[in-house]
């Protein structure tokens, strides 16, 4: 790819004008975020990160995140390996439901669970007969969360393995190797990095999400409310002070998360030369 290197009017006016917004839409709002969390002090805003609400909320999400990233793991493998090693009817259907939370609503995907697990569905009598709470309970916020984030390491992960092709496999398979071999010694180490990128990916969205969870959380206080909807709690309640610190914390996990992503980025990219 050729990268023009002139240094014309375009090429300014595209650069101020990519500057300009990003400093509305993104730097302006995090300065005001900070501002507003410390216009008190930074005892009230050391007070309020460390109340014992918020740290229950950033518990509850981290854990949230972390089973989301787990079973979307152990999904987006095989769905990945499913859709680009073997060939079977109905292959383009899976594909596209792998996508249908992005094009679904998060709130809708609330409500569908709350149909499927709530009083008024088939499951409900067994569920309570098994004291297995899904709704207004934790478990509905991991599937929650798992929802809304399970296409994302599969299709970080499908356009490598469909570049990488099977020859290396084929040869492995050949020499008498079996498939958990196969996918350990000779396809994983081409997909690691992007696997990687699409945890870091799954891990910013189960942290921020909103939506789904809301619907299911059922709002316990210091039980179900995971940062975002305990920042929304404290807005609603005019304790602006806390509600932009509580702020700052997601603001730390997403620039935490980016330097993450920059450092995959370059590794990968460190590798991929190394290879040429």
């Amino acid at each position: 790819m050729n990268i023009r290197k002139d240094s014309g009017p375009l090429k300014w006016m595209l650069i101020l004008l990519c500057f300009a917004f990003l400093s509305v839409f993104l730097l302006l709002p995090l300065i005001y975020i900070i501002s507003t969390a410390l216009r008190e002090g930074l005892g009230v805003y050391v007070q309020a990160i460390t109340d014992e609400y918020a740290l229950k909320a950033v518990l509850l999400t981290v854990k949230a995140a972390f089973w989301a990233v787990i079973i979307n793991s152990i999904f987006g493998l095989a769905a990945a390996w499913c859709l680009t090693k073997y060939a079977f009817k109905g292959k383009k259907i899976l594909s596209t439901f792998i996508d249908l939370p992005v094009t679904v609503s998060p709130i809708i995907a609330g409500l569908i669970y709350v149909l499927t697990f709530g009083r008024q569905s088939a499951l409900y009598p067994f569920l309570d007969s098994h004291g297995i709470q899904v709704i207004f309970a934790v478990p509905g916020i991991i599937l929650a969360t798992i929802f809304v984030t399970f296409p994302f390491i599969s299709r970080e992960l499908i356009p490598v393995l469909n570049a990488q092709g099977t020859d290396e496999e084929e040869a492995a398979a050949l020499m008498g190797a079996g498939t958990l071999t196969i996918l350990r010694k000779v396809t994983f180490p081409h997909i690691k990095w992007a696997f990687l990128y699409g945890v870091v990916l799954c891990s910013a969205r189960a942290m921020g999400e909103f939506g789904a969870v809301s619907v299911l959380s059922g709002h316990l206080r210091g039980k179900t409310n995971t940062l975002p909807l305990y920042i929304e709690l404290l807005y609603q309640g005019y304790d602006f002070t806390g509600a932009f610190a509580a702020s700052s914390i997601l603001v730390v996990m997403a620039v935490v998360i980016l330097i993450l992503r920059l450092l995959l980025e370059k590794r990968g990219k460190k590798e991929a030369d190394m290879d040429k």
